[in-house]
């Protein structure tokens, strides 16, 4: 139990990033082995539950040229009717990722979709996910990884009860995982890199601009720069840093392999193209899974809203919240209810110690929060020389609906969330019909237009200039020019 704990105070849940990977001269023949049967299966077989953690596969006019993108990329592996064996989704999914599993499935998210700039970058990031897949990456560490059962990020091996190193026993490890869509488990730097540059090789192969898979891996790296800084998180020290090369430190690297790589180099961006094909693309979060505001959860369908203590930062998943900061990490979900409170606590408390598990609240309290009839319970647990404390806080919405937080934070440090707790609300049909997604909008810049002005029409109130420079790969001083097609966040559905 100690062991376990530890890694769940160790857990962080930044959102993580394309996962990519290349070595020096890796090559995929012509004549590539084409996907098997059973690797036509196995990933079949865990697709579904993929695309469930994700969000779900979007479908329409952006999801279809996300799919032309990638089997046309895919043909340039090599593999044998790659066109046809190859799936390509674009996942419903708030976070910046992309990654593929055995059987020729290959995703990203609709949040990576819109940080990128060109087609090429597009067709950059589903090349290394292509390249884990031709590599047989995942093949390679499933031998490595007996005990893991679900494939995921990047190729590597997803565990399908205790993912990564992270988790407070196995079901509340993927449970924390889930809320936050941090899918991942520890995968080989080389083999990352070697996907990078396979990326890069089937780049040149169908015509596009090698650099393009640097200039994607900078933009990657400037967003997860300015989302650390502003959630407060060490920008310097990426959540993967220990296993995943983190994207700053590979644009160089991509860079120079795309100027030095030999066979065929091409110059196609088709900037224009992609920016017009992924307008109007949801942008963030998506109001049927909740939305963060600042420091504020809303979620409009379940009529509900809390606040993160001061100094935390929150992460939205398909069916969790993720809230994270130095004095302790917590979730917010939800699990079947039959009217019991104090059951519905206790249950959460076995839940949070694995199967098997003896894991009960040493004190348990009733009380009402905001008009919600609510139950708590707590329990030190040892944690090797120290102790930490596991809090479950609970409230009834209606007969047959409970929602519910999961605390861990050293001993005695709980009570930095009683703001949180007691911040859990109902929220009216006025304020849940207020609720306005944002989506992005490709504008061409006029005359007059400047980096400022088309900034202060970003739909936030903090770091308009910065996320616009970002989004628009618009680094230092930059300016824009007339003519020329620009993003912007605004609101809307």
């Amino acid at each position: 139990m100690a062991r376990i704990l530890r890694k769940a105070l160790a857990f962080g849940a930044a959102s993580v990033a394309l996962a990519g990977c290349m070595s020096a001269g890796a090559k995929i023949p012509t004549s590539a082995t084409p996907i098997t049967p059973a690797e036509a299966k196995q990933g079949a077989e865990y697709h579904p539950q993929l695309l469930a953690e994700f969000g779900g596969a979007m479908s329409g006019t952006h999801a279809t040229y996300v799919e032309q993108v990638g089997k046309n990329i895919a043909v340039q592996s090599g593999l044998g009717g790659a066109r046809e064996s190859f799936t390509v989704s674009l996942l419903n999914s708030p976070v910046n990722n992309a990654f593929a599993i055995p059987g020729g499935y290959i995703y990203t998210t609709r949040q990576l979709v819109t940080l990128m700039n060109s087609e090429a970058e597009l067709a950059a990031v589903l090349g290394h996910e292509v390249g884990h897949v031709a590599a047989r990456h995942s093949q390679r560490r499933q031998k490595a990884a007996t005990t893991n059962s679900l494939l995921g990020l990047g190729g590597a091996i997803l565990s399908g009860i205790l993912l990564g190193d992270s988790g407070l026993g196995q079901t509340l490890s993927r449970t924390f995982l889930q809320g936050s869509q941090l899918l991942t488990l520890k995968f080989s730097r080389k083999q990352e890199l070697e996907a990078d540059g396979l990326g890069i090789e089937y780049l040149g192969r169908a015509g596009y601009d090698r650099r393009a898979m640097g200039t994607v891996l900078a933009s990657l790296a400037a967003q997860n720069a300015l989302d650390a800084r502003l959630s407060g998180q060490d920008a310097n020290v990426p959540e993967w840093a220990s296993t995943h090369p983190d994207p700053a430190s590979r644009v160089q690297s991509a860079l120079t392999k795309a100027g030095t790589a030999t066979g065929t180099a091409g110059t196609v961006s088709n900037r224009d193209t992609f920016l017009s094909r992924i307008d109007g693309l949801r942008y963030g979060d998506d109001p049927a899974q909740g939305l963060v505001e600042g420091s504020t959860f809303i979620h409009p369908e379940l009529r509900l809203a809390f606040t993160a203590p001061q100094g935390f930062y929150m992460v939205n998943g398909t069916r969790a919240v993720s809230i994270q900061g130095q004095a302790g990490k917590a979730q917010m979900t939800s699990a079947a209810y039959s009217g019991n409170l104090e059951a519905y606590v206790r249950s959460a408390f076995t839940a949070a110690g694995g199967q098997n598990s003896t894991l009960a609240p040493q004190t348990i309290e009733r009380t009402t929060v905001n008009g919600l009839p609510a139950v708590f319970g707590t329990a030190r647990v040892n944690n090797g020389n120290s102790q930490v404390d596991l809090v479950v806080y609970a409230y009834e919405f209606a007969r047959d609906k409970a929602y519910h937080f999961v605390v861990i934070a050293p001993a005695g440090r709980a009570g930095t969330f009683n703001p949180m707790f007691q911040s859990m609300r109902r929220i009216t049909a006025a304020e849940a019909g207020s609720v306005v997604p944002r989506r992005l909008q490709v504008v061409t810049v006029g005359r007059g237009d400047t980096v400022a002005s088309l900034s202060r029409r970003m739909a936030y109130d903090t770091a308009q200039e910065e996320r616009f420079r970002v989004l628009n790969a618009l680094a230092g001083t930059a300016t824009v020019t007339p003519g020329q097609k620009v993003k912007l966040v605004v609101r809307g559905s």
